[in-house]
């Protein structure tokens, strides 16, 4: 029997615990490697609320900034129970949640200040539990992003931690984008307040462009054994150096994973989805789960801001309780610059598209929270476009629903590592719109399972999108049987974890 070690900011296994799709991957991956008969712990912060019903395991103690720290580890009770997976969280009272998600923080006039803190502190508690042997003799520890990286910068450079160098390190990238960058000295997010002890090797840890900042993504794909891009299209992509917006590939890290590439440390795997153990949605609900979601934000304090905008969604969605759309476009993202900057670009191009789905009695909902800037952009479409409806919040019963009970599933995202959503949908049978940039190219095959949009400059995808829009809609309006040859296939598509594990245990962890 293997042992792994799981370390991410997200687990989906867990309640409250997931920002995007690494809490997916990071409650899926187990899941299969367990069923193979080997053991996984995943360990996650605790944000200072997972670990309030959990089972405390032992004190961690360590030094940092010249000063003794000490942690939690607790183990707590996962949605579904699984054999040989456990899953834990770690508490300090640095670690605190942030605004996106109840997990991350934005620091916009110091990028990274808070969510530096707070990483820095967990990975090293984890350290300390790997020292200590509270996951017993560990085979793999496999890291998600710029979050868990720091493991590597622990078990290179401190001596307190030598032992990690035993097991084998695997780094997954679910957003190359968000790289951790922070300052190497003078700050109290540096690296040196942290670790004064530590000699700093600058030209291992630096970041390419801040020459006096460290950059985490960079030491997760500098010192990992094996480094993972979560698509094989999105891997051909980060070779590349990015030329945003009409492409964006290794955000500045190119040589790096170019670098990995030769050493034969780099692989391209596409993420999966689950066709078993499937949470079971109830049709029919769309506008019920739509209305409850509204009413429990409505008594969120951190909503209150926005309860006018509630009541707005509410009434508008009342509309459609008795008078049903015709056709539903839905999407469902984190409203960031990679899911929705076409839109934020070009608003006229998206109201082409409302005012197209206009013609046939249709509307758009989209669910998420994120950017604020995105937020209001949503929010005013909201209020001058009748046919928008758009949920700012989160609630998984109401996802569900969309992903259930909608026509076209749209994600224009800007770049797309690889993307769970479209996987989800296409489950459930419901064709989608897709850029075709990353993962979506390994997934979505126009006019066969869905439609997917491009183009040689940034204008001429923007135009792609409207014209591709149109065309989805024409088959539904004047080919029936065509769009349910293409409902029918993606509805048939798997992309199974069972098949991505055997490349994993082949090509990352070598078992």
């Amino acid at each position: 029997m293997n042992n792994f070690l799981f370390v991410a900011a997200e687990n989906d296994a867990i309640a409250d615990c997931k920002a995007g799709g690494m809490g997916d991957v990071v409650r899926d991956v187990p899941r299969e490697i367990a069923k193979r008969g080997d053991k996984v712990h995943v360990v996650v912060p605790a944000y200072s609320r997972l670990h309030l019903n959990g089972t405390f395991r032992t004190n961690l103690h360590f030094r940092m900034r010249g000063i003794d720290y000490t942690a939690e580890l607790y183990a707590v009770a996962p949605k579904k129970e699984f054999e040989n997976i456990i899953h834990y969280v770690i508490h300090h009272p640095e670690i605190k949640e942030g605004g996106i998600a109840h997990i991350y923080h934005d620091d916009p006039t110091e990028p990274f200040f808070n969510d530096f803190i707070k990483f820095i502190i967990f990975n090293t508690a984890v350290a300390e539990a790997v020292k200590m042997g509270a996951f017993g003799d560990l085979d793999i520890v496999h890291m998600h992003d710029w979050h868990s990286s720091a493991m590597l910068f622990l078990k290179t450079y401190h001596p307190e931690y030598t032992i990690l160098k035993k097991m084998r390190y695997v780094y997954s990238i679910h957003n190359l984008a968000i790289q951790g960058i922070r300052p190497f000295y003078d700050n109290y997010a540096s690296v040196h307040n942290y670790f004064p002890e530590i000699q700093l090797d600058h030209e291992t840890l630096k970041d390419p462009r801040y020459q006096d900042c460290i950059n985490l993504m960079a030491v997760g794909i500098r010192l990992a054994d094996a480094v993972h891009t979560v698509s094989q299209a999105y891997k051909e992509d980060v070779l590349l150096p990015s030329a945003r917006p009409e492409f964006v590939g290794g955000e500045s890290l190119e040589n790096d994973l170019r670098n990995a590439e030769n050493e034969g440390r780099l692989f391209g795997i596409l993420n999966a989805s689950n066709y078993t153990n499937v949470r079971q949605a109830e049709k029919g609900l769309l506008y019920r789960n739509t209305v409850k979601a509204l009413f429990r934000w409505l008594q969120d304090e951190s909503k209150k801001y926005k309860a006018d905008f509630l009541a707005h969604t509410g009434e508008k969605i009342m509309e459609f309780v008795n008078n049903r759309p015709r056709f539903i476009v839905s999407s469902v993202a984190r409203l960031t610059e990679q899911k929705f900057y076409f839109f934020m670009r070009s608003p006229e191009s998206f109201e082409k598209i409302l005012y197209r789905l206009q013609e046939v009695n249709g509307i758009f909902m989209l669910l998420g929270t994120g950017d604020p800037d995105y937020e209001q952009l949503f929010r005013e479409m909201s209020y001058k476009h009748k046919n928008f409806i758009f949920t700012n919040g989160q609630s998984e019963d109401l996802i569900d629903s969309m992903y259930l009970e909608t026509d076209l599933y749209f994600m224009p995202s800007l770049f797309e590592p690889c993307g769970i959503s479209q996987m989800l949908a296409m489950r459930n049978g419901n064709p989608c719109l897709v850029h075709h940039t990353g993962g979506l190219k390994d997934t979505v095959e126009h006019m066969k399972t869905g439609f997917a949009f491009d183009g040689s400059t940034f204008n001429a995808k923007l135009d792609d999108m409207v014209n591709k829009f149109d065309e989805a809609l024409n088959v539904w309006e004047h080919d029936q049987a065509k769009w349910k040859k293409i409902k029918s296939n993606a509805k048939k598509m798997r992309f199974t974890w069972e098949k991505s594990l055997d490349e994993y245990y082949k090509k990352l962890y070598l078992l």
